[in-house]
């Protein structure tokens, strides 16, 4: 019979964990949290120093019977869930339940899920670390206060049903900022111009662009500017001013956290970054490997550290040592800095052996397991491994007062891109004449000038807000990933390829949150929300010390919001469209996809139509009446009513002005009014 018992989260670890083991020790899964705060109230005594009241959740009661059932026979307890301040929560929350406190509980923590590192956490086992737990407790009943204080203003305002977050909102509130900065993005104009040059005794001609003249840099910002300087410049005599050669150290990458996993993932798999997390889970749980049994095949998959164990080490260097070569092992090179934000005391993202190449596994893995652990393992591989080394060449060409330039790189030493390669590093340009020195004798075979207009900033992808939110120190590894689910899944944002764009929904969310909760979406005032509660983690703040310093603003904020918001409810506006089944004026409603028609004879009259919102302005094309329309997936944009025979589409809200330069559309940016037709280029205030 079983003396020990280990309880762990997921059931996919039980088996992994119970071969480790052997026989002495029963192995069961709590299948994540088995205690929170009730959904149905708030859950937190506010007038009892914000003491929160924690039951069962529902369906685990079999669960927790089993438990119960297996301790009392157990000679030791060892509490295994994972190695974060959540897995320290549950583990306190199972002694708590299973009423634990006078049996001997031992919590252990292990990184990865490998008979070493399992068999080493049993003989480290310790108390619960309730600094870890407090951490957890304080987010939770935080982000409890923020959401159930804020949601019914919400719903008071715009619909029921909706949602407000103390991360969430945050990253709406990004989202939102980055989509106004695009919509009043004013393009300018610049130039870029090309000299093709002959080289005498070559073959292959010579590439130079436009840098300026003897004195620096010159932008080149129009057409007139632009010919001016070509007039010049086809007049004077080409020659190579300068000849500079160096070499370019390229430092290999570190290896991945949860946030730069994400970021990576997005890139090059076209993975979502809760499919990232998925498909990390399984493989940190383990994954039945041929001739090897079911084994975890990467650490703990939520972490900010860069740090690496030294026997993963020394592991690595006898690898890449023995399969690529001493010559690329890293040679004194400086150590790379770590982040000093707390996650614990976590390690990487890394193989936990680092001799499972994904060409040994692929067969026991599905597509995207393999396509995962690939790129984990090629990162771990190559952040061990030496710098790469660029021979890289500088030309300077003089044309009378004028300064072309041309540079070229290639590999001198691939180090650890032998292994591992960004995008962008796939094409190296290596455009040089072999021969080319301070003598080579230039001609002119052809100059050009070439108009572009600048670009607005992108549209936020998944990977680039996980970016943002950690560069900005919102939330944490475990967060990002449903948060971007969340605002997704309750219609703020809609995802198209890759790209977030903002919905109405979003918009009406984000602008009650400005004009009532200013403070709770303050990126400056989460981050620091997000300091504190390491603090907690560290034992240096008192967790209900911050519930107390914050629960009265949010009280005073919501009981105004509460009075000053009651007067702007969308109300049910009245239209002049007949309904067609009772011969009453259908009215806009707000739904979760934003407006629609519908009848106000309901729940008599169940019918609805899709609305469409006139702005005032004739197509430019056809002359009827521009609509505001919606994409499938809620993104906003203009069109003629008259689609499909006329396909006049604006992403930006067109004027009923005309363009006093060409006689063109012109569309409203921010406070400016830009011609439709970008090689126009006229731009004035808008003065409405």
């Amino acid at each position: 019979m079983a003396k020990y018992l280990v309880i762990v989260e997921s059931p996919a670890k039980v088996k992994t964990i119970k071969k480790f083991l052997g026989s002495n020790y029963e192995v069961m899964a709590s299948q994540g949290h088995i205690r929170d705060l009730p959904k149905s109230q708030l859950g937190v005594d506010v007038d009892n120093d914000f003491e929160p009241k924690y039951i069962t959740i529902r369906g685990k009661g079999d669960i927790l019977a089993a438990l119960r059932k297996e301790a009392k026979k157990a000679d030791k307890v060892y509490l295994a869930t994972d190695p974060d301040r959540e897995g320290e929560a549950i583990s306190w929350h199972l002694t708590k339940a299973l009423k634990l406190e006078e049996k001997d509980i031992y919590r252990i923590t292990f990184n990865e899920i490998t008979k070493t590192a399992v068999k080493a956490a049993i003989k480290d086992a310790r108390k619960i670390d309730m600094n870890l737990v407090d951490a957890q407790q304080s987010r939770r009943v935080l982000d409890r206060v923020v959401g159930y204080g804020i949601s019914p203003v919400l719903w008071a305002k715009i619909k029921r049903g909706l949602s407000a977050g103390r991360v969430q909102s945050v990253a709406l509130r990004i989202i939102c900022d980055r989509e106004n900065e695009i919509d009043a993005f004013i393009p300018e104009e610049y130039w870029t111009m090309e000299a093709v040059l002959d080289v005498k005794g070559e073959k292959k001609t010579l590439t130079a662009r436009f840098h300026g003249d003897e004195k620096g840099k010159i932008e080149i910002t129009s057409k007139e500017q632009m010919e001016s300087i070509l007039k010049e410049v086809k007049k004077s005599k080409f020659s190579v001013e300068s000849v500079k050669k160096s070499e370019k150290i390229k430092k290999s990458p570190l290896p991945f956290t949860t946030s730069t996993l994400q970021q990576e993932a997005s890139k090059t798999l076209n993975f979502a970054t809760a499919k990232t997390m998925r498909i990390a889970q399984q493989l940190y749980e383990g994954v039945d490997i041929e001739g090897r049994g079911t084994i975890g095949v990467i650490t703990y998959l939520r972490t900010d550290s860069t740090r690496v164990a030294e026997e993963a080490k020394e592991a690595a260097i006898e690898y890449i040592g023995s399969n690529y070569g001493k010559n690329y092992l890293p040679f004194n090179e400086s150590k790379k800095k770590e982040d000093k934000k707390i996650q614990d005391a976590h390690e990487a993202i890394r193989p936990t052996d680092i001799t499972l190449s994904p060409v040994m596994i692929k067969d026991s893995l599905s597509r995207d397991q393999f396509r995962l652990y690939q790129l984990v393992w090629k990162r771990f591989v190559a952040s061990q491994m030496a710098s790469a080394v660029y021979e890289t060449t500088s030309v300077k060409i003089a044309a009378g007062k004028y300064r072309f330039g041309v540079s070229a790189s290639k590999v001198k030493f691939d180090g650890f891109m032998s292994v591992y390669k960004a995008e962008d590093e796939e094409h190296e340009n290596n455009t040089l004449v072999k021969g080319l020195d301070e003598q080579s004798v230039l001609t002119l075979k052809d100059v050009s000038g070439t108009q572009h207009f600048t670009q607005p900033p992108s549209h936020y992808t998944e990977a680039s807000l996980v970016k943002e939110l950690e560069e900005l120190g919102i939330g944490r590894p475990s967060t990002y990933a449903p948060t971007i689910s969340t605002i997704i899944a309750r219609h703020y944002v809609a995802k198209e390829q890759k790209n977030l764009y903002v919905t109405e929904l979003g918009n009406a969310v984000n602008d009650a949150m400005i004009k009532a909760f200013p403070q709770i979406i303050d990126v400056n005032f989460t981050a620091n929300m997000e300091s504190l509660l390491d603090g907690v983690a560290e034992g240096s703040v008192n967790w209900k010390e911050i519930i107390r310093n914050f629960y009265p603003d949010l009280k005073e904020a919501v009981d105004k919001a509460e009075k000053d918001l009651e007067n702007v409810t969308i109300a049910d506006e009245v239209t002049d469209v007949v309904c067609d089944q009772c011969g009453r004026n259908m009215v806009i409603k707000y739904g979760p996809h934003g407006k629609f028609l519908g009848c106000p004879g309901f729940p008599e009259c169940h019918n609805t139509k899709p609305y469409l919102e006139k702005i005032g302005v004739a197509c430019p094309k056809c002359g009827k009446d521009i609509i505001l329309k919606k994409t499938k997936k809620g993104r906003l944009f203009y069109g003629c009513e008259g689609y499909p025979e006329c396909d006049f589409v604006s992403w930006q809200k067109p004027s009923d002005k005309k363009c006093p330069k060409c006689g063109g559309y012109m569309l409203i940016k921010g406070n400016k009014l830009v011609c439709g037709d970008s090689s126009c280029g006229y731009v004035t205030d808008n003065k409405e």
